[in-house]
């Protein structure tokens, strides 16, 4: 089945409600639910009381408003990041499983649609289990307001008002500009939950906890651009030694935080990336010393702290960095597209390969012969089918022979 039809019919297919889906005879997806127990460390919750507070406005009659109402919300209450479901693709059968491969979407994404024919592919190919992951506050993580258009346009609207000069600011994205404009903080506590959540699954197959998962099952990694920083935080703390042969594909991703170009119309507005990057990089260092809990959360204490600061910021702890991907490069693999604009290929290099282009991890550039984006390596457009079908099997060819 080409890729085209493939997306098409997985898309239709494919729910949260149904507890098990046949995808065809060698394929089923299963969905499970999950509860977060990391709540209290998001502005707002038991951990981080303090650093929760409105954004005030010049005008005093704009308070509250729709944004406030809306997208500001105490993110610890917010019960659609604390209970989901995810979605797991495995081989046919009732037997537990002893491969499975995590996989990890991109920033600003809503939906998994794009993503079911990648997680077919490499149960296919692999013979493994795939298993979906959200991000704090991405997919299904977040409230079903945040994707409605017309009350997203009132949002947009508004946002243009107040900042006449903002690039790309669009219907697709204002929901998570306007948080992380707001409060850039939450970049770092929403990623930090999401390791710790990752980390309480990977326990919970560990203590046979898991109905589709053998407790010894060997864990691989599949990201796609954001998804990347938090596979190499996984791998490079190596919680308990859960990771330590482990290996990672990075698709669209490896890059250091501050090396991406996030600003676009599906992921962030300017105004947005400028609070963001000034927070996380530029300022990090004056905030920890303001905010004694994310102070504690970066520090030594706290290992993925570390690792979460050393991939935010190219310029800081690189040697550390550099030797954790030197220590584990023959389990690492990257593929790069040559018009990537958000994720450049050469600042994949730069992080991978270090400094001194002495880090020996494969890092592989591609190019498509049809119009693609970062956001759309594989566009479902029966006008491109043909070249789309060919270049898809190309490259998860090589990235399945890698997890294999």
């Amino acid at each position: 089945m080409k890729y085209i039809d493939l997306h098409t019919r997985l898309k239709e297919l494919i729910n949260y409600e149904d507890d098990e889906i046949k995808i065809d005879d060698n394929v089923i997806v299963r969905n499970f639910s999950f509860d977060s127990k990391f709540r209290d460390i998001l502005p707002g919750g038991i951990c981080n009381k303090d650093t929760y507070e409105y954004c005030s406005s010049e005008d005093p009659d704009y308070e509250p408003d729709i944004i406030q109402n809306m997208l500001n919300m105490s993110d610890a209450e917010i019960p659609e990041n604390i209970h989901f479901r995810y979605h797991l693709f495995r081989p046919s059968g009732t037997e537990k499983v002893k491969e499975v491969i995590l996989l990890f979407h991109g920033f600003n994404e809503k939906h998994w649609a794009k993503y079911f024919t990648w997680a077919k592919t490499l149960v296919d190919k692999t013979g493994k289990v795939v298993l979906l992951f959200p991000i704090a506050f991405h997919m299904n993580r977040a409230p079903l307001s945040w994707s409605d258009s017309h009350q997203m346009y009132v949002i947009s609207q508004q946002r243009k008002k107040r900042h006449p000069e903002v690039i790309c600011s669009t219907l697709s994205n204002v929901a998570i500009s306007t948080r992380l404009h707001n409060k850039p903080q939450r970049f770092i506590w929403s990623g930090l939950q999401t390791y710790y959540d990752a980390i309480s699954l990977v326990e919970s197959i560990k203590a046979n906890q898991h109905s589709d998962i053998a407790p010894d099952a060997s864990i691989d990694f599949f990201s796609y651009s954001i998804g990347s920083l938090l596979a190499q935080v996984l791998m490079m703390t190596n919680e308990k030694g859960y990771f330590s042969k482990s290996r990672i594909c990075m698709f669209c991703g490896g890059a250091a935080f501050n090396r991406l170009s996030p600003v676009s119309k599906f992921i962030l507005d300017s105004e947005a990336n400028v609070s963001l990057y000034s927070y996380v990089v530029e300022h990090l260092d004056s905030h920890m010393k303001r905010d004694k809990v994310l102070a504690s959360y970066l520090s030594e204490l706290h290992p993925e702290g570390v690792n979460f600061r050393s991939m935010l910021n190219y310029k800081i702890y690189t040697e550390f960095r550099e030797e954790c991907f030197r220590q584990m490069h023959d389990r690492i693999l990257a593929v790069t597209l040559e018009k990537d604009t958000v994720v450049p290929a050469y600042e994949v290099i730069n992080t991978l390969q270090g400094t001194k282009r002495d880090i020996p991890i494969e890092v592989d550039i591609l190019d498509f012969p049809y119009s693609y984006k970062h956001e759309d390596p594989f566009p479902a457009l029966t006008s491109i089918a043909d070249a789309v079908d060919e270049e898809f099997t190309k490259a998860f060819e090589r990235m399945c022979n890698f997890l294999k």
